[in-house]
C-alpha cells in the first residue's frame, strides 16, 4: 500500500498490509458505540441559523464500537497512539497517565460537550489543549490563512487545528502517521500541512468521497498562495 493515500477499505484489512510497528504514530478516533443517531435530545445535532438540524446524511455509524481485536491490530502496527474517546475505551486500553484533555470554545459536536479525551500510550502529564474559536474558524498554514468551510461532512469532525496542535506534542520529523476511522479528513490534512506521510482509511463511501473532496480542496486552496 502506498503512502499518502486514503483508502475506502476496512481499517482492520487494510492493517493487515503493514508489518509489525510500521507506524510511528497512529491517531485515530474510532466509533465511541454510543448509538448517536438513535438518542433523542441535541446529540448528534448541529447548530443552524438559531436553531438545530440534525447532519446531513446522518447514518448509523456508531451503534458499536471496535472489538479488542482492533486495538491488538492498532498497537501491532504503530509504536505510539493517541485514541480520541479514550474513556469510551477504559476496558479495552491499559492504564495512562498521558490523557490529552481538548477543551472546548463552545459546546459542539455529537454531544455538545465541553471537552474530549484522548487515550495516549505516552508516559506523559495531562495535556490540555485550548483553540480559540477564531483559529478553528481559519487555518493557518505557513503563516498564511485559508477560510475552512462552514459546512461539516461528519458529525464528530474536529478542527484541523486540533490535529496539529497533536503532531507538534507527540510527533516527530519523518514519522509516518496512522489514521484507521478518517471521517473528515482533518487528520490528514494536518499531517499534508506538516510534511508528515500517513496512511488513512475510511470504510463508508459518502464519507470517503467527501473526506477526499475536501483534502482536495485544501490542497487547492494552498497553491493559490
Amino acid at each position: 500500500m502506498e503512502l499518502n493515500r486514503l483508502y475506502n477499505m476496512d481499517c482492520m484489512e487494510g492493517m493487515k498490509q503493514f508489518p509489525d510497528k510500521y507506524f510511528e504514530l497512529a491517531i485515530v478516533d474510532p466509533p465511541y458505540g454510543i448509538d448517536i443517531a438513535n438518542r433523542s435530545g441535541t446529540i448528534g445535532m448541529r447548530k443552524s441559523q438559531g436553531g438545530l438540524t440534525q447532519y446531513p446524511g446522518a447514518k448509523k455509524w456508531d451503534a458499536s464500537r471496535p472489538p479488542m481485536e482492533y486495538f491488538e491490530e492498532l498497537f501491532r502496527v504503530s509504536n505510539n497512539q493517541i485514541i480520541s474517546g479514550g474513556n469510551y475505551f477504559a476496558d479495552l486500553l491499559p492504564p495512562s497517565r498521558g490523557w490529552v484533555v481538548w477543551i472546548k470554545p463552545q459546546p459542539e459536536g455529537v454531544s455538545f460537550a465541553m471537552s474530549e479525551l484522548f487515550w495516549t500510550s505516552f508516559n506523559k502529564s495531562i495535556i490540555n489543549i485550548t483553540i480559540s474559536r477564531s483559529l478553528i474558524q481559519n487555518t493557518t498554514s505557513n503563516n498564511k490563512r485559508i477560510a475552512k468551510s462552514t459546512a461539516k461532512i461528519h458529525p464528530t469532525q474536529k478542527p484541523i487545528v486540533l490535529y496539529k496542535q497533536i503532531l507538534s506534542k507527540f510527533a516527530k520529523p519523518g514519522d509516518k502517521i496512522l489514521d484507521t476511522h478518517v471521517g473528515s479528513a482533518s487528520s490528514l490534512i494536518a499531517c499534508i500541512d506538516m510534511g508528515f506521510e500517513f496512511v488513512g482509511f475510511e470504510l463508508d463511501p459518502d464519507y470517503h468521497a467527501a473526506a477526499t473532496k475536501r483534502m482536495e480542496l485544501y490542497q487547492s486552496q494552498l497553491k493559490m498562495f
